[in-house]
């Protein structure tokens, strides 16, 4: 049980460390955004060169081919409106005819409960054509993960793992789904290759899969082979797909700056940190293209390895969102800001947030009822296949006491 007073006490003694941290952070933060009006005066050129002298093969970011002639951090949207009424009414204009797809997924763990490991994954599509009569796709589909699908792969750490099962399984049931998610955008992009407009497809996380570089070799690979498939599809097909991520801790930006001005390095400031005072909801920031040194995008194959960002401003008072685009999108000014358009039409619908990944999350989210049915379902069926199945005690009592 938490104690309150307990807590306040803990909290008032390391008082003086948390006012330091928040000193600290505002004087840093000060000298990026000293250094963010300074890069607008640098020519692509120029910053290049600096970059080069600072020897930063990989300096987190690279300015755009649309830096020189923007020579300024962030775009205005240009438009405002008085009431949310007037906004869903720009965004259903953005929107008609214009078919969105995003996919998301979820997943059951197996449990140290039972004695045979079972998992499963539950991905969901939502497909909207924004077409007269509300015509809309959500569908999902469920895979279980039997004991020998959560065996075998090398661990987190990069120990091959070959026992009977994985003292890791997780990481079989997030590659698995991480897979499935990817495959369900490439099948799609490969059906409505040369359908105009183009859909816009959405990913909910990041283009680059900079967490695979704490795992084992075999693992990493797999992850980047995953996402590498669906960036060379989108420009195969040339569908525009946008990896969104929400809530993003990137430094891609900041890091950059830190090479060019020579500052110290940004502990504890992120790209969307630095750019959230200077926008406004529809604003966005100048493209970049990601160069972060996390030893897992140079392995991508090169035809995918140019993957392009943006912030977006999507609410009032949090951080801009970022966007992850293949960097075909953005040798396409005017395809990209179509593109950018129906993001912001989408996160107007979804009050903030792309409608279409909230749809596809519902689709596929699995609850800890749903856990509980799943597990009580696959007991009834090992029952029913003579398979014998030892539960712990512990996990009974804790049932029982909640």
């Amino acid at each position: 049980m938490l104690v309150r007073s307990r807590v306040i006490r803990a909290l008032e003694a390391k008082r003086d460390r948390f006012a330091g941290f928040q000193l600290e952070l505002g004087e840093r933060t000060n000298c990026y955004q000293q250094a963010l009006q300074q890069l607008a005066a640098l020519s692509q050129a120029e910053i290049e060169a600096r970059l080069a002298e600072a020897g930063a093969e990989w300096p987190g970011a690279r300015p755009g081919a649309e830096h020189d002639s923007l020579r300024q951090a962030v775009v205005r949207f240009g438009q405002h409106w008085a009431t949310h009424e007037t906004a869903r009414a720009w965004a259903r204009r953005i929107l008609e005819g214009q078919t969105t797809f995003a996919v998301d997924g979820s997943q059951i763990p197996p449990s140290h409960d039972f004695s045979v490991p079972v998992a499963a994954i539950q991905v969901g599509w939502f497909e909207n054509p924004h077409a007269p009569g509300g015509q809309y796709i959500k569908d999902l589909t469920f895979e279980v993960l039997a004991p020998d699908e959560l065996a075998g792969q090398s661990d987190e750490a990069g120990t091959e793992q070959r026992a009977e099962v994985s003292p890791f399984p997780d990481t079989q049931v997030n590659l698995r789904r991480f897979e499935m998610e990817c495959r369900m955008l490439v099948d799609y992009m490969r059906a409505r290759a040369g359908v105009r407009p183009a859909p816009v497809c959405f990913l909910d996380g990041s283009l680059v899969v900079s967490f695979a570089r704490h795992m084992g070799a075999e693992l990493r690979a797999a992850y980047v082979a995953a996402i590498t498939d669906v960036i060379r599809t989108s420009q195969e097909c040339q569908v525009p797909l946008i990896g969104y991520v929400d809530t993003s801790y990137a430094r891609d930006l900041v890091t950059m700056l830190a090479y060019v001005f020579g500052l110290p390095a940004p502990t504890q400031l992120n790209d969307g940190g630095l750019l959230r005072v200077h926008m406004r909801w529809g604003d966005r920031s100048q493209v970049f293209v990601c160069a972060r040194d996390d030893h897992v995008l140079p392995l991508y194959e090169p035809s995918a390895r140019q993957i392009c960002f943006s912030y977006l401003k999507t609410t009032r008072d949090g951080n801009p969102a970022r966007l992850e685009f293949p960097a075909w999108l953005a040798e396409q000014p005017a395809e990209l800001e179509r593109v950018l358009n129906v993001v912001r039409a989408e996160c107007v619908v979804g009050n903030g947030y792309p409608y279409a990944l909230e749809t596809a999350d519902a689709v596929a989210v699995i609850s800890l009822e749903d856990r509980k049915r799943f597990y009580a379902t696959f007991q009834q069926f090992a029952e029913s296949q003579g398979l014998v199945i030892r539960y712990s005690r512990k996990a009974l009592s804790k049932q029982m006491r909640r």
